[in-house]
């Protein structure tokens, strides 16, 4: 007979976390770097994120639903990374 869990750990906060250290990174990238290196760089910043995705859902210890919490961890990373590329790409177009 199995036993129930008593409290399982709340694991959307894990994902959110991914979401942030994404907006860390790509902002980041997009005062650090020049404009020309910039996607090269945000592609590094997507990968480091899977890698941080994945060791926040390791750390949390449940298996259940693993991988929908990593998918839904790195596609936000790549949401946010995106609209924070999308306003840099606008800054750089607009003259001043």
């Amino acid at each position: 007979m199995a036993t129930p869990e008593l409290a399982p750990r709340r694991t959307f906060g894990g994902v959110i976390a991914v979401w942030v250290i994404a907006a860390l990174v790509g902002i980041a990238i997009g005062l650090f770097t020049p404009p020309e290196w910039r996607a090269a760089w945000l592609t590094v910043g997507l990968g480091g994120c899977l890698v941080v995705a994945f060791g926040i859902q390791l750390w949390f210890g449940r298996s259940q639903g693993f991988t929908e919490r990593v998918a839904a961890s790195v596609l936000g990373a790549l949401l946010v990374l995106g609209v924070i590329s999308l306003g840099f790409g606008l800054s750089s177009i607009v003259p001043g």
